[in-house]
């Protein structure tokens, strides 16, 4: 029986890398994607602004309905989504490509499709939170849900760092090139959903043991924070609104950094083929390696610096952003590969401070009774944040190639001085949590 419980864990642990990594490998690539079919760098933004906006939609209500028709339903439905969607950006890409059809109509059946991906793909995560949470014990549930959750933090990394290497070349007459990370994610993802059908017993009709909770929006630069974690655990209680007064210094607050992180993270593709003078297909490799250590530096910050520092809550949004200003700034005037690489991830280091701080920060303004209802609205501020948030900062890159990151940088130094005297530290420090991924 032991065994069969760690062997679904390990299937739902790939189903949630699979949803991160599928979708942070296209965004890696897309840049060079829009460069090469000549479509504006604002529309490569929307693509995944309409995603991320119909992801934070839809979370709440699968997640919902996860609790009423099954874990095993919502599970193969987000699968599906993820499978369909990929296959169908990589046809109208290789499309495009081909010269079959124009850049532009390219882009808009891309975008098409990747409504695809944020109405259902979000059905998924909340269905294997609630799965896994029901074949554990109280002991074990933070501790698996965690371990859970950082498939999603993982994801972002493996992403882009494995994207330069799914290039295919033709297939026949046909070039698929760019769009070659879209078919073999859609195929690995097909054959963990047939995984899933096998392994996975029909629960429709079975009383819900535990509940799964809408998880973020899986984006360059958007490791977990634990709140969708918290969330799951959490029992039903107090409803609390943004603008409780206990929280909405730290919403705030959360907003204008997660916007300040998700401007700059879309942004550095096209940084690093504009600023290197690569062509865009050259560019993947370094866009990779940027990714890859700004990626990394968040989750050293989260589960190595954070629990060694003892830091509470104010202190680690302060220390961030002051971090975050510095990275971001220099970000936009490094002049080569190994400055954009090393600015980014310290940008990132700071973001990976100020999330948990942000998160923790809520928690603790607030009652046992208000947890689920307080890590909820983290969750949600944190995916609002990469709906406009990319599309603004590629807006501002259209005008001058350094300008979000300066804007990004200001934001956050603005930001710290009115988190200096506007957030107040209500209990101990970040440590005392046990979760890896706050």
């Amino acid at each position: 029986m032991r065994r069969q419980v760690e062997s679904t864990f390990g299937l739902m642990f790939l189903v949630m890398l699979t949803i991160a990594a599928g979708n942070t490998a296209l965004q890696s690539v897309l840049p060079a994607l829009g460069r090469s079919l000549g479509v504006k760098d604002s529309a490569v933004a929307a693509a995944f602004s309409v995603s991320a906006l119909l992801w934070v939609l839809a979370a709440p209500f699968w997640a919902n309905r996860s609790d009423r028709h099954g874990r095993r339903l919502m599970i193969l439905l987000g699968l599906g989504g993820f499978c369909v969607s990929l296959l169908l950006c990589g046809l109208f890409l290789a499309a495009g490509i081909n010269g079959w059809i124009g850049g532009t109509t390219a882009f808009l059946l891309f975008i098409a499709g990747r409504l695809i991906y944020g109405t259902f793909g979000s059905a998924a995560p909340p269905a294997v939170q609630a799965l896994v949470a029901g074949n554990t014990t109280r002991e074990e549930r933070t501790r698996a849900l965690t371990l859970l959750a950082s498939a999603f933090g993982l994801g972002t990394i493996l992403g882009p760092a494995i994207a330069p290497y799914l290039l295919l070349g033709h297939v026949g007459t046909v070039e698929v090139g760019l769009a070659g990370p879209a078919f073999v994610f859609a195929a690995f993802g097909l054959v963990i959903f047939l995984t899933v059908r096998r392994i996975l017993p029909d629960d429709r009709g079975l009383t819900a043991e535990a509940h799964g909770a809408a998880s973020g929006y899986p984006s360059i630069g958007g490791q977990s924070s634990g709140a969708s974690v918290q969330a799951a655990i959490a029992p039903p209680g107090t409803r609390v609104g943004y603008l409780d007064p206990r929280i909405r210094t730290w919403m705030a607050a959360g907003l204008v950094m997660g916007h300040a992180q998700a401007m700059t993270g879309q942004a550095i593709g096209f940084l690093v083929i504009d600023r290197l003078g690569l062509p865009p297909r050259m560019a993947l490799e370094s866009t990779g390696i940027v990714l890859m250590m700004g990626a990394g530096a968040a989750l050293l910050a989260q589960w190595g610096l954070i629990p060694l520092l003892n830091l509470k809550p104010r202190a680690l949004v302060l220390v961030g952003l002051v971090l975050a200003a510095a990275g971001t700034a220099l970000t936009g005037i490094a002049p080569s590969l190994y400055g954009i690489a090393t600015a980014y991830a310290l940008a990132s280091l700071g973001f990976g401070f100020t999330r948990p701080g942000f998160t923790a920060g809520s928690s603790l303004a607030v009652g046992p009774e208000a947890q689920g209802s307080v890590a909820g609205k983290v969750t949600s501020i944190n995916g609002a944040s990469f709906v406009l948030g990319p599309s603004i900062g590629v807006g501002l890159y259209e005008w001058w190639h350094p300008l979000p990151y300066l804007a990004a940088g200001l934001a956050c130094l603005l930001l710290f001085v009115w988190c200096w005297a506007a957030l107040r530290d209500a209990a101990p420090a970040v440590a005392a949590y046990d979760d890896p991924v706050v």
